[in-house]
């Protein structure tokens, strides 16, 4: 006992010490997204917050056409789609591997294993020489079919599935004479639930900050999604030093989204992953 206690200041404080890690950035990303150019380059302090937040997003949303706007919906097109897609096929697969015996069935699920070790970049070139064969580079399709793919989803699925899915349910729905598919879809699924959402979580933050991907497949900044938008203005902050309050503001509004993703869908979360926990 008197072991804990005399830890407890000790873990409180590596704890407040990660926390300013992670959260410093940001508050620093939204007291310079306050700022005008002239502010930003005189005085970058933490607490210096001016009251220029919504002439600044006036000028992001006007500059180039209002092409900000247009890589917003670009990025919720990718990752929103990508990720209902990809959780949707990453269940249908997890739920095949957990529930059925097939020969290689272990094998099978050693290789999905092996390409979540595999790095997104390594695979960028090789699937831009494919997709440059059938014409469908520099294309919605280019960045949203590699992304509906997800090894790691693939895990997370069936370890849902392990943990949330008997097989004695399985099995009396098999009896009762619901084919494998409707056993899935009227079962499998409903009782997934916060499995699935956590996967689309995770799904849809991969996709949201995919940058490799898009770089490679996209020249046509109609279809960048706002994080290749963002880094092309940033590489113009020479020839136009304004740039660099509208890539400040931009960068915020572009994490709002995941935020409120995970403030939305973090009950859900914190039970998918208490339900694999459980089964590891």
């Amino acid at each position: 006992m008197t072991t804990f206690r005399r830890a407890q200041p000790a873990n409180a404080t590596v704890l407040v010490l990660m926390c300013a890690y992670f959260v410093l950035p940001l508050w620093w990303l939204a007291v310079s997204a306050t700022k005008t150019q002239g502010e930003l380059v005189q005085d970058s302090g933490l607490f210096s917050i001016s009251d220029h937040f919504l002439s600044n997003v006036a000028d992001l949303l006007a500059r180039d056409s209002g092409v900000f706007g247009r890589w917003l919906v670009n990025s919720m097109l990718y990752a929103g789609i990508g990720a209902a897609i990809g959780t949707v096929l990453a269940a249908a697969v997890g739920y095949a591997l957990s529930k059925y015996r097939f020969p290689g069935r272990d094998a099978l699920f050693n290789v999905i294993l092996a390409g979540v070790l595999i790095p997104p970049a390594a695979l960028a070139l090789p699937l831009f020489l494919m997709f440059s064969r059938v014409g469908l580079t520099n294309t919605y399709w280019s960045v949203l079919l590699p992304s509906v793919v997800s090894p790691l989803a693939v895990y997370l699925a069936r370890v849902s599935i392990d943990a949330a899915v008997p097989d004695e349910v399985v099995e009396a729905a098999s009896v009762d004479g619901a084919g494998g598919v409707r056993t899935f879809v009227l079962i499998g699924l409903p009782m997934m639930g916060p499995g699935l959402v956590t996967i689309f979580l995770f799904q849809f933050v991969l996709i949201w900050n995919n940058f490799m991907l898009p770089l490679i497949m996209l020249n046509s900044s109609d279809l960048y999604p706002v994080t290749l938008g963002l880094y092309n203005w940033s590489g113009q902050f020479i020839q136009d030093p304004t740039l660099a309050t509208s890539v400040l503001v931009g960068a915020l509004i572009a994490v709002v989204p995941v935020i409120a993703g995970f403030l939305l869908l973090q009950r859900f979360w914190n039970t998918g992953l208490t339900q694999g926990a459980v089964k590891a």
